[in-house]
């Protein structure tokens, strides 16, 4: 019965994710016939004139999204090997529940504290670059690493307890020492685990948006020339969530083709966040 149940679960969740696409991808045709391809690499965005890229808010998602995991991913990866590996069960446990309880923090919260805190902290330390305000993609992927830490300290910890006891025993009974037990046995093996805890991390960054709204400054265009410049991380710029949750879904409403760019954009966030999660989802069971 329990098996019936869960199936039946499964299906429901993945039907409602198919009639979702679905209906994403209908109310976006219009967009996908007149820009085809170029609604990817466009770069422009200008809705007025009907000009439809949403490459500049790709790069937005892409390059916060990068930021967060290069400033939570070596912080979240020592934290949860200090978690398992150092700490006492006892205390691990002390600090785990606290720690996993800043994940259901409401994203407004991290929002407000972004705008009284992070914007004015950017704007100083990085004031001999002359950026324009605190409003910047650098801004929102600081913030978004401080929202994704809890949850990969916890799902990095998770992965490294999956190692058995045993091996760590008989490494260090054979004379490693318990850094080189963890760098030899205890990661390696885990390594899947945190892999996927990094794409669920990822899955979480991309998918967020009032907290990123409030310091990204949202503006339109933002690309990189060269592509590998850093200097957009300054400026202010938009991202596929902040794009959907302005005031321009309003807008668009009464405009076909408009309102069809609205749904492409809600179509290629649905896609990366969907496969983000699903790999990490699918890597974890593999680990587990």
């Amino acid at each position: 019965m329990t098996r019936v149940v869960s199936w039946l679960l499964s299906a429901l969740a993945i039907g409602a994710f198919g009639f979702l696409l679905c209906v994403f991808l209908f109310q976006s045709g219009p967009v996908w016939q007149s820009e085809g391809t170029r609604y990817i690499t466009g770069v422009s965005w200008f809705y007025r004139q009907h000009v439809f890229g949403a490459l500049s808010l790709i790069y937005g998602s892409l390059a916060v999204t990068a930021v967060a995991l290069l400033l939570a991913g070596p912080l979240g990866l020592g934290a949860a090997v200090f978690l398992s590996e150092y700490l006492p069960q006892k205390a691990r446990l002390a600090l785990k529940i606290p720690l996993e309880l800043l994940a259901g923090i409401p994203s407004v919260v991290f929002g407000l504290l972004g705008i009284a805190v992070l914007r004015d902290w950017v704007y100083r330390t990085f004031a001999k670059f002359d950026p324009l305000s605190g409003d910047t993609l650098l801004t929102a992927g600081i913030l978004l690493a401080v929202m994704i830490l809890p949850t990969m300290v916890s799902l990095c910890d998770d992965a490294l307890r999956s190692v058995s006891g045993a091996q760590r025993r008989a490494a260090r009974a054979l004379g490693l020492t318990r850094a080189e037990t963890i760098w030899n046995i205890v990661l390696p093996q885990a390594s899947r685990g945190m892999a996927s805890a990094f794409l669920l991390s990822v899955g979480r960054a991309l998918g967020e948006t009032v907290a990123v709204f409030l310091v990204i400054g949202r503006q339109d265009n933002n690309l990189p020339h060269p592509w590998y410049s850093p200097a957009p991380l300054l400026e202010a710029g938009q991202t596929l969530t902040t794009k959907l949750g302005g005031a321009e879904t309003n807008i668009a409403f009464g405009d076909p083709l408009h309102w069809a760019a609205i749904m492409g954009l809600g179509v290629l966030l649905l896609v990366l966040t969907a496969g983000a999660t699903c790999l990490g989802t699918l890597g974890r069971r593999r680990h587990a």
